[in-house]
């Protein structure tokens, strides 16, 4: 009986593991494949040197509507800086507004730590972050 415990546990736990993080999962957003160096000790970036401050990185082939990447403080956050709730249309490339990224389309705003916005089914599309060096992070999808 033990062994079928520990069985069903094991099982449990392989059902869990996951690696998919719902990136795919938006219907309105799609995936496009790009990779970014961000040097830090440019004017254009350097403001990414300091927690709480989003760069709007708008270059073509870079995301959707470009990317929106922030010090956190712990590491760093990249994003896709389209409205994730809707059809991409005119409206739909985010605003930055201090810390948060906001849809003009219906003025939902979404958090630049977290990608969540209040009261909507999609968050935003999240990019992976590595930092290279010193002075150069990675944002790719």
């Amino acid at each position: 009986m033990k062994k079928y415990v520990v069985l069903l546990f094991a099982l449990l736990l392989i059902a869990g593991c996951n690696n998919d993080d719902n990136n795919n999962q938006n219907p309105f957003l799609p995936n496009y494949n790009f990779s970014i160096d961000i040097n830090k000790d440019l004017p254009l970036y350097s403001p990414l040197n300091f927690t709480g401050n989003p760069v709007f990185i708008n270059q073509s082939g870079v995301g959707i509507n470009g990317v929106i990447v922030m010090n956190t403080g712990s590491g760093y956050t990249a994003f896709e800086a389209t409205c994730p709730n809707q059809n991409i249309t005119s409206c739909s490339q985010l605003d930055i507004e201090g810390i948060n990224a906001v849809c003009p389309c219906d003025g939902v705003e979404y958090s630049l730590f977290t990608g969540l916005g209040a009261g909507v089914q999609y968050p935003l599309k999240s990019y992976r972050v590595q930092v290279v060096s010193a002075s150069v992070i990675r944002v790719s999808n």
